[in-house]
């Protein structure tokens, strides 16, 4: 059965592109613009109640009924679970495994998200901020860097869920703050997935569809009164 996903082309969308094509799981792609203010939609809202991309419909859940579940880290779980793939079967190596898709969950994107907005999209430059977020990615690269001088991957050998959960969102190092020439290991596991067919399928899902920087009214919707209004 055809697994509906509701995405956009974002790093925690990217990550289940990338979940989905290295299972060879058979997809339809809903856009949902969230420049444009598609994550409101009252339908939406249904599979993902708290507004945010990605989430998908699967017809046939773990009880043949059809399940939606929204939290890209709960997809990746679901998927892995649903496949037996890429997820370690053993205990240790499926808590190895969780414990670095937490950390990416609560801190690498959160961390990075906030560079990129007071970076990037804050109408005013607060210096406290950008020094804040740009010292906490920094010390996140460290953080992944160390773990890369001890593994391959970041559950051990093997590539994983929590693999496909950090990468996508050190695409652009640059934008963090960040020289990546300062953290060779990551650069290592950097380029070595980008190199895999299916990572390389899966950013390019929707791509085409999303515009570089946002005009006046995709700020008001991201980070205006829209955002904060009970839907």
């Amino acid at each position: 059965m055809t697994i509906e996903l509701y995405s956009w082309a974002t790093p925690n969308g990217h990550k289940v592109h990338i979940m989905l094509e290295e299972l060879a799981l058979p997809y339809n792609v809903h856009a949902i613009n969230i420049t444009a203010g598609d994550q409101f939609d009252p339908e939406f809202l249904k599979i993902s109640p708290n507004n945010k991309m990605p989430a998908i419909v699967d017809p046939e859940g773990p009880d043949g009924k059809p399940i939606s579940v929204f939290e890209s880290g709960a997809i990746l779980i679901y998927l892995a679970e649903k496949t037996g793939k890429l997820l370690p079967a053993d205990a240790r190596g499926r808590y190895t495994a969780l414990q670095w898709l937490m950390w990416q969950m609560g801190g690498l994107g959160p961390m990075l998200g906030q560079a990129h907005h007071f970076r990037q999209y804050a109408p005013e430059q607060i210096d406290y901020a950008v020094k804040r977020y740009t010292n906490e990615s920094n010390r996140l690269y460290g953080v992944l860097d160390k773990r890369l001088s001890e593994a391959r991957f970041l559950a051990g050998e093997e590539y994983s869920i929590a693999d496909i959960a950090a990468w996508p969102w050190t695409r652009f190092p640059e934008r963090q703050g960040v020289e990546r020439a300062d953290y060779p290991n990551f650069q290592r596991w950097f380029e070595e997935i980008a190199e895999r067919p299916a990572v390389e399928r899966g950013v390019e899902v929707l791509a085409d569809r999303r515009t570089e920087g946002f005009d006046a009214k995709a700020k008001e919707i991201l980070f205006g009164a829209t955002q904060y209004a009970r839907h």
